[in-house]
């Protein structure tokens, strides 16, 4: 797994490591020479290329003046344009302005009003490529006045776009994007990844990302928030002498007379992400309707309301099937009715077994959050913003506004894993630890992909019996994986139940591509 940094993180690595004697302007140079690496490699070579290095005040413009002096040394026409001028830079950046002339390298100012505005227009003509040395991972709020008028310029150009740790205009902290931003085609960011390269909608104008080892001593390093790599996530290994029974059992408790889909769509992906044997305990009414679209399930009619929802009377006839499971789903298409809520709210709290509580499950405790924390199992909880929100008693629009602060908090106090969906999908555990999802994309926005990833969860829960955390990380992982298979083939246009034919390519990895 990657480490992310927050710009207070990684200020403070740049004070440990200059602790450790592991100078300021040393790091520059590394950064500075790896951007110039990979400026070199966007543009095709060093013969005959041009390079604009737009470069703000700070250790940000800095990193842009080495590249500009490294480029040079190579080959290409440099031209260094600075939004305010030498005498704005100060310490490194200073020292790096002063190599960068006295090297002969060719630089103007941007200077205020159209004019300066021209000439980085020409310059930006005649480039390969466009060096983004404007704004650090400091930056907050919109860009405005030159500045954002140069990322307008390099924006509008045709050179290809190197952004110097990240796009200016991209907030640091969060990866918001309040004015005009930089549209990169690669970031070289530096000893880790930071926050608005991996949250959206910063890592949409990133581009490619590169982690460049810059020399901070790898011990210091480190965060409680990280991206998981595909090498986190190992595919299931089946014994061969398996049966239906070794390769767990999965129980589904889900579905109403006006939602039969939801359970379907559960069941049928925990049986596709490898549960040998999936029981579905649904209201009796709908079991010949659920029969019939997942015929491999084994089935157990459940007492009902008048609604055609759960009743509270099922709840002991779950527990009992719940007994001889390995693991347990609980929320898909249950409604919100409030006997079903009542025996929801029992059922999580009795049941021994692991067990993932998603949708209805979780509105069952709408208001009444701390109630999940008195329960006897570990529990998986995989809310989207709406449902996170209603549980803690807040928006959605706050939920977004500090999504892995929330989800940190609310694994802490549920004493449980806690996968928060969404772009990008987080995963948090009780210790601390918030892992960030790197799969998956817009096609998973429709109705129906949530109950396909319970299904997943109560599968791996079942099947691979390990610690929830890790059982949760790979879920959303393979449930990415196939939402990226699917919308590939199919288009922007797939559907929940499309979805699930990629299932077991995503889980399996039986597919040509990454491993």
């Amino acid at each position: 797994m990657l480490p992310i940094l927050t710009p207070a993180q990684a200020m403070a690595l740049d004070r440990d490591a200059a602790a450790r004697g592991v100078a300021v302007l040393d790091l520059m140079e590394r950064a500075g020479r790896a951007v110039a690496r990979a400026a070199q490699d966007i543009a095709g070579g060093a013969y005959g290329r041009r390079a604009v290095v737009v470069c703000g005040s700070g250790n940000n413009g800095g990193d842009g003046l080495v590249a500009a002096r490294h480029l040079e040394r190579a080959g290409l026409g440099v031209t260094a344009v600075l939004i305010a001028g030498p005498s704005s830079f100060a310490g490194p950046a200073a020292e790096n302005f002063r190599r960068f002339h006295a090297s002969g390298g060719r630089w103007r100012t941007l200077g205020e009003g159209s004019p300066g505005m021209v000439g980085l227009r020409r310059e930006l003509s005649r480039a390969d490529v466009a060096i983004d040395a404007m704004f650090g991972t400091g930056f907050h709020g919109p860009a405005a006045g030159t500045a954002a008028a140069a990322i307008e310029a390099v924006n509008a150009s045709a050179a290809a776009v190197v952004a110097v740790d990240i796009p200016s205009g991209v907030d640091g902290e969060s990866g918001a994007v309040a004015g005009p931003a930089i549209e990169a085609d690669t970031t070289v960011t530096f000893g880790a990844l930071k926050p608005g390269v991996a949250f959206y909608p910063g890592a949409a104008f990133a581009g490619e990302v590169l982690v460049a080892d810059i020399g901070f001593p790898p011990d210091l390093v480190r965060s409680d928030l990280v991206l998981v790599e595909s090498r986190d996530v190992a595919p299931p290994v089946v014994d061969r002498e398996a049966h239906k029974r070794s390769r767990g059992t999965a129980l589904i408790v889900a579905g109403s007379r006006r939602m039969t889909g939801a359970a379907a769509l559960c069941a049928s992906s925990a049986g596709r992400a490898g549960a040998g044997l999936v029981v579905l305990a649904v209201p009796e009414s709908i079991v010949p309707v659920v029969q019939g679209l997942v015929p491999e399930a084994v089935f157990a009619p459940l007492p009902e309301t008048p609604e055609g929802t759960i009743a509270a009377s099922a709840v002991s006839q779950v527990l009992e099937r719940a007994a001889d499971a390995h693991a347990v789903a609980i929320g898909p298409g249950l409604t919100t009715n409030e006997e079903t809520a009542q025996a929801v709210r029992r059922l999580v709290a009795e049941c021994e077994r692991p067990m993932v509580v998603d949708a209805d499950g979780l509105g069952a405790f709408a208001g009444r959050a701390e109630l999940l924390a008195e329960r006897r199992a570990p529990a998986v909880l995989t809310p989207h913003a709406g449902e996170f929100g209603r549980l803690v008693g807040m928006s959605a629009q706050d939920v977004g506004a500090d999504r892995v602060g929330l989800v940190r908090k609310a694994a802490e106090e549920l004493r449980c894993t806690v996968l928060l969906k969404g772009p990008r999908t987080l995963v948090a555990d009780p210790d601390g630890i918030v892992r960030v999802n790197p799969t998956g994309g817009p096609s998973l926005a429709t109705g129906g992909t949530g109950d396909v990833l319970t299904g997943m969860v109560a599968a791996h829960l079942a099947a691979r019996r390990g610690e929830p955390t890790t059982v949760a990380v790979a879920a959303a992982f393979e449930h990415g994986l196939a939402g990226d298979l699917a919308a590939s083939e199919l288009g922007d246009g797939m559907v929940a139940s499309d979805l699930l034919r990629f299932v077991p390519v995503a889980v399996f990895r039986r597919f040509a591509g990454p491993s």
